[in-house]
Formats: C-alpha cells, structure tokens, sequence
C-alpha cells in the first residue's frame, strides 16, 4: 500500500483503518444514525443557501456549512474545528500544491505561445464537429495515469484556449475532456482508487485493466462529445478570461504579425506537457511489474512519478523549453511565473475549505453508517455489483471523495468474494462497479467540484447542471457497461 501514499494525499487523515495514513485516530461521535445523516444534509443546505442566497463567499460558507455539519452530528466545536483544519491542510497541501505548480506551467505555456502552437495545430488539423471527440480522447490519455487534479491544471489552459480560438462554447469543448479524466480517474488502474479496491478485493489487475478500458470508451463518449452538445445549450457561458496570450491580445490587423513571433514548436510543447504523464505512468507501471523491488532505480522512480515532483520538473523544463522557445527573456519568464499565482489564491482557499469539509463529513462517521446500513448483502452476481455501486455512491455523496468510497466499499464487500467463490472476471466487475459508483453525484464537498465552478467561472446551478449531472452520466453508464460484461462473464 505505499505506493498508494502519494496519491491519497486530498483524502489523507481519514481514517487509519480506511487508508493507514492517519498519525491519530480521527473524532468520534455518539449521535443516533438519523441525526448524522441529518447533520450531512443541514450542512450541504447552509453552504448552498450562503452561497446563492446570501452571496456569501463560498470559502466563508463552506467554514459554517463545516461547523454546523460537526456540531449538529455531536462532536464537539474543538474536535470540529481541528476536523476542518485537518481536512484543509491535507488538501492544501496535495491538491493545493497541485494547483499552484499547474497554474504556473499554464501561464508559461500560454506566455511562451506553446499553447497557441498547440491550440492552433488541433483547429487546422481537425473540423469544428471534431474538436470535442478530440479533446475527450486528449483527456483520456492525459487521465490514464494522472491524478483527476494533475490532468485538470494540466489541460485547463488548452480547453480554454481550444474554445476560444474556435468560437465553439466553453461546455461544450470542456465537458468531453473533463469526461475522459474523471472516467479514468475511477475505472482504470493505475489510479489510487481502482488499484486499492484491486488489493482488497483480490482482483487480477490485467482482467480489471482490460474491462476497465472496455466500460470506459463507450462511457467517455455518452459522457463527453455527446452530452457536450446538450449541456452546452443549459450552461452557455462565456470563455473565462484566462491564460490569454499575444494573439488573443492583439486587435484588427495583427494577428498575422502576432502568430509571426517566434514559438515553441509543437514538438518541444507536447514534450513538456506529456512529461509529467510520462513519469508518473512509469512509476506506475513499475510498482505493477516489480512492487517487491527495493533498489535504488525503483526509489528513483518513485521519486520522480510523485505528482508533485513530476509537475515541479514539468515547470522547470517548461522554463527552459518552453521560455526558450518562446524567446523569452529570464526576466520574462520569472514575471509570468509570478504573475500566475495570485489569480488562484481564491480558488486554493474554496479548495482547501471543500477538503476541510469533506473531513468533517467522513470524521463524524457518515459514511461509517452508510456502509453498515447495507453491509452483508450477497446474491447472483449482478445484484452484487448493483449494490457494491450503490454502496460506493452513499459514500461518495456523503464524503465527497471517491477514493474514501471506493476503499470503504471495496472493505465492505471483500467478504462476497470469497462467499459466492468469484470468478477473476466477477471480481474485476465488482471493482469496476465500485469505481463507476465513487464518481457519481460529486457535489459541495467534493474539492473538483468547486475547481471546476471557479476554473470556468460557473455559478453553483450550472455547475451542478454540467459538471455533477455528468459525473452521474459517467456512473451509471459505468455501471451499465460493467452489468452488460457481467452478461458474458458470470
């Protein structure tokens, strides 16, 4: 489970038994069932209400909506507050991080006219009717062993720059990427998520990675290209005004001039982009094919495909490669640098504050409760795989964090296995099941739900319309792909 670590970072100190992460026991709370499910709802309501009622700023109201969640559910203001503040810092420190390093390779890349380079070579290279099925496939490959946060901050510079330089509506180039990361992020191993339940559930990684790609193709695509097309008639909203570059500057007359500036070629630019891909799939992969091993070229390894480290060196070489090949001056790269974070102080504090929240929710033993309410069920195969979805669902919903709903969940049904004498391919399904429910319904506390509102400059309404509508598009369609296999496999 070490090679785990790393990436269980936004859900660290959940709970030792959970993930084995926890220096400390979490909070504990004495509250009836119904009032800690009670306690859930009355603080999704306060954030919501705050926010689109009051206009309260959302960091402001997810430290109420917290405090009253922990309260209400019976523990006491101290162990509420160091709840939130455990959950802040350990998704600060992960995710945060992730931001802050991805920002500043976003601006370099846009500076540098690397994004342009590649923004321009995939409008002259594809139709306008093709743009979304590219950008879906572009997030797939970038998600297949990226971290859903790293893949994000990695690609939000182009999908912003895609839409813009294409006239095409923000959702609609958005939503088919965001869908190849997320159905990736849950269904796919190498992810944190899907290799954990692997271990738990004693499931063959080659079959659960085989049907895993099956399951997601067809979903990125109802997901993503597809539902694209609707959701960008619900949310139509303008381009974010960031990442803008020399040519989005320049006026009437220019832009030929602008686009005669010397840039980084696209080769050098998709060099330091799939760097970090690179390192961290090979880091995977290694622990896949020799997780016993202890030399030094594994720690080595290990080393550069922590995703804070390979987003680091992506930034370093991007300094250079990218700097370079823009012409830029170490002056001017040392401004785009600093001028990168300061837009996204506000987005850091609403992330931390969401992981602070999900805290308080997954330390007043929520998701505890959900998963004993339906633990012990057993039967034929697809009522196993439906209810080891919906089992990962409830927690997802109440803590906000699919990895937490995916280990719980795959602790929780581990005893059907060996009950009802699984098959490899029943136990690989029963994974995918599990995977396909930690996404669905991702709401006010999950952390990628308020990146999202705040990197597209959404309100609450249409991110729930676009974004958790297809999260929940993604789930079930998993789960419908995993059931239709279950057909063949028994």
């Amino acid at each position: 489970m070490a090679m785990f670590t790393p990436l269980l970072a936004p859900a660290a100190g959940v709970s030792a038994t959970i993930l084995g992460t926890a220096d400390t026991p979490p909070p504990t709370t004495t509250a009836p069932e119904g009032v800690l499910i009670l306690a859930a709802l009355l603080g999704i309501a306060t954030i919501v209400v705050l926010i689109t009622w009051v206009k309260l700023h959302p960091f402001l109201s997810l430290v109420i909506g917290s405090l009253v969640t922990g309260l209400v559910a019976g523990m006491s203001a101290t162990q509420t507050v160091t709840s939130f503040t455990n959950g802040f810092g350990a998704t600060a420190g992960g995710v945060g991080v992730l931001i802050a390093l991805g920002a500043i390779y976003g601006k370099l890349l846009a500076d540098s006219g690397g994004a342009d380079r590649i923004v321009d070579t995939l409008i002259s290279k594809a139709s306008v009717a093709a743009l979304p099925w590219i950008m879906g496939l572009v997030g797939a490959l970038i998600g297949l062993p990226m971290f859903f946060e790293v893949g994000l901050v990695l690609l939000v510079p182009v999908i912003i720059l895609v839409a813009r330089r294409s006239g095409q509506p923000l959702m609609k180039i958005a939503i088919p990427t965001l869908a190849g990361l997320s159905a990736m992020h849950g269904l796919v191993p190498p992810h944190p998520g899907p290799l954990a339940a692997i271990s738990l559930i004693g499931a063959n990684l080659g079959v659960t990675l085989a049907f895993g790609v099956l399951v997601a193709i067809p979903t990125v695509v109802i997901a993503g290209p597809l539902f694209g097309k609707v959701v960008a008639r619900w949310v139509n909203v303008p381009v974010p005004d960031l990442f803008r570059t020399a040519e989005d500057e320049a006026q009437p007359g220019e832009t030929a001039a602008v686009k005669a500036r010397r840039r980084p070629s696209f080769g050098a630019t998709l060099f330091s982009i799939l760097l970090p891909v690179v390192l961290m799939l090979l880091s995977a992969v290694y622990d896949i094919v020799a997780p016993a091993d202890t030399s030094a070229v594994k720690g080595i390894v290990d080393f550069l495909g922590k995703p804070v480290i390979a987003l680091l060196i992506a930034v370093l070489v991007g300094m250079v490669v990218l700097g370079r090949g823009g012409a830029m001056s170490a002056k001017e790269v040392g401004a785009s640098v600093s001028s990168a974070l300061p837009g996204i102080a506000a987005i850091l504090l609403i992330v931390g504050a969401g992981g602070g929240f999900k805290q308080v929710l997954v330390d007043s033993t929520i998701g505890t409760v959900i998963a004993h309410a339906i633990s012990g069920i057993g039967g034929a195969l697809p009522v196993v795989l439906f209810f080891a979805w919906l089992v990962a669902v409830l927690i997802r919903v109440a803590t906000g964090s699919a990895t937490v709903a995916t280990i719980t969940a795959a602790g929780i049904m581990q005893p059907l296995v060996q009950d009802l004498h699984m098959t490899s391919g029943g136990a690989a399904l029963l994974v995918l099941a599990i995977g396909a429910g930690s996404l669905f319904l991702s709401h006010v506390n999950d952390a990628g739900f308020w990146l999202i509102k705040e990197y597209f400059g959404l309100s609450i309404p249409q991110t729930l319309k676009s974004w958790t509508v297809m999260e929940c598009l993604i789930s079930v369609v998993g789960l419908i792909g995993v059931m239709v296999i279950g057909l063949f496999v028994g």
